[in-house]
């Protein structure tokens, strides 16, 4: 049964636009990938896995993609469908994707560390009938999950396990490849939905975003032409049950006849070796992919040599991280985006030092942006607002209809919840989040700015400030601190107050509680959820 969803209002004014312009075309994910294969039949594709390793070429992922459509076809599965899968980045995993692509079938993906709680809310919502998982990884159990989520779900009839623990209720996940190959990739609408993909967390449940083939498309050449490490093939650690991990590693590589080498596991003891063995670049994505490889004491010129240009986004990018990535040769450049829209702004390694450092880049093609004030006003270059957007990679929808037309306006702008601004030569910064903001005696303080300072102490890795529950001003900051593994003990809350006053911080702004912590709590893009860390303060003991 096709997805059921409630289109944007302005969806007919934007197929006129983008139709119009060039910028979307009748593509479907399908024929981009069938397209990609057919023509570099030879090219690597590399799985890293102590459990599920792979490699082979692209010919070979292709026959066996197109077997696993043939094999979903057979039970039912036809354009529109959606269908969710939860496994680790495993070769099964990706042609999954490639399958129902082909298929013009609607992929659901699950991070694969989601828990029951999230993955129950997903196939709810999705109303997916046919989950394909993995039997365990490492500390996960798959199994156990699903045996407290089914008798919850009515609308999932099939499951498929990859493995060899296949439950009486499941089918092993290679019956779907006893068929013979789908021929070529299914028509499909190509303003239709083409995935959903559920935000990482920063709120309570996540969100159903849903892009169709001509937003997804749009996305892939644009990002394709961008390049951001300069054509090296890059090795892939976020999950491909997120965005980021099937943008980079199931997409972009495809539409470029690159190779494709993933990961299934972040460590970066793997990571550095990988690195060396095959030669590709790592650390692009989220800020936590550099610093945990540059943190690392097995870290060396060759490996910088290897990451001589990485792109960085996901979460927001301190300064100090692209000059301490600059330090050993390594160029960055930073973007801004999200789910719903992907790529909104973005910085280019040939532009002007300063401002890759310290600008998330100028508007990319096709996009539109105001930034507003707190009465829905334009402010000036110079001054901060909310930033509105709309674009040809935009979304096409929620799941939810209810939060579809409260992020959407009526000339078509997204609500982003960021606060940026734009400097005079058109360069955006993203300087917070609203609920990053906090009020402190009626105040507003910037989380960001704080961070950015605490950043330069000696041995600081990572910083979150947060808002704490505080009688007397209703709130004051928290900061969160992660140190180098060889960084020695957080600051005090003395040495942090004195830093930010020796930078020139106003006091009001300082934090009023500092602590040490291992690992943050992180979305499958390597961002940290904040709304964990104030829910740990507003449930401490009075």
């Amino acid at each position: 049964m096709p997805l059921e969803f409630e289109p944007r209002s302005d969806e007919a004014v934007r197929r006129a636009q983008y139709c119009g312009s060039g910028e979307w075309t009748d593509d479907t994910l399908g024929a981009i990938l069938a397209s990609g294969f057919s023509d570099a039949p030879q090219q690597v594709v590399s799985f890293k896995s102590e459990v599920r390793p792979w490699r082979g070429t692209y010919g070979e992922v292709a026959d066996f993609s197109a077997r696993v459509a043939a094999g979903l076809r057979a039970r039912g599965v036809g354009p529109g469908d959606p269908v969710a899968f939860q496994a680790p980045n495993w070769m099964e995993t990706a042609s999954t994707f490639w399958a129902l692509a082909i298929l013009g079938a609607v992929p659901v993906p699950i991070v694969h560390f989601y828990g029951t709680k999230e993955t129950e809310f997903i196939l709810r919502q999705s109303k997916a009938k046919i989950l394909i998982s993995a039997d365990r990884f490492g500390a996960i159990d798959f199994l156990a999950n699903l045996d407290h989520l089914r008798p919850k779900l009515n609308d999932l009839e099939q499951i498929f396990i990859i493995g060899d623990d296949v439950p009486g209720y499941a089918e092993s996940f290679s019956v779907l490849t006893d068929s013979d190959p789908i021929d070529g990739p299914q028509s499909a609408d190509p303003g239709g939905p083409a995935l959903v993909a559920y935000t990482s967390g920063t709120t309570a449940d996540p969100k159903g975003v849903i892009h169709s083939h001509r937003s997804i498309g749009f996305e892939i050449r644009q990002l394709s032409a961008l390049s951001a490490n300069g054509g090296r093939p890059l090795l892939v650690g976020a999950p491909v049950g997120h965005g980021i991990g099937m943008l980079a590693a199931l997409l972009l590589p495809i539409y470029g006849r690159n190779a494709i080498h993933l990961i299934d596991q972040w460590n970066p003891e793997r990571v550095l070796a990988a690195m060396i063995e095959d030669g590709v670049a790592s650390g692009s994505g989220s800020t936590v992919f550099l610093t945990s490889l540059l943190d690392h004491p097995e870290f060396t010129s060759e490996h910088a040599e290897l990451m001589t240009f990485i792109g960085l986004g996901g979460s927001p990018v301190p300064t100090a991280i692209g000059e301490r990535a600059e330090a050993v040769g390594v160029s960055t450049v930073r973007s801004y985006g999200s789910t719903e829209h992907p790529s909104i702004s973005g910085s280019r390694h040939s532009d002007d030092r300063s401002k890759r450092l310290t600008s998330d880049g100028r508007l990319m093609a096709g996009v539109e942006i105001e930034l507003r004030d707190e009465q829905g006003r334009s402010v000036s270059a110079g001054e901060p607002g909310e930033i509105w957007s709309k674009g040809p990679d935009c979304f096409l929808a929620y799941t939810d209809a209810d939060l579809t037309r409260e992020a959407i306006d009526d000339k078509g702008f997204f609500d982003t919840g960021d606060i940026g601004v734009f400097d005079s030569d058109g360069y955006l910064s993203i300087v917070d989040r609203k609920k990053d903001v906090i009020i402190r005696g009626g105040e507003n303080i910037s989380a960001a700015e704080v961070e950015n300072i605490l950043l330069h102490l000696p041995g600081v890795a990572e910083v979150a400030v947060v808002a704490a529950p505080d009688e007397r001003l209703g709130e004051h900051g928290y900061a969160f601190i992660r140190m180098v593994p060889s960084g020695g003990d957080a600051p005090s809350l003395a040495a942090v107050q004195e830093h930010l006053k020796n930078n020139g911080l106003a006091k009001p702004k300082w934090p009023e509680e500092v602590g040490e912590i291992d690992e943050f709590p992180r979305t499958p893009s390597g961002k940290v959820q904040k709304f964990v860390l104030r829910e740990r303060l507003r449930e401490r003991p009075a």
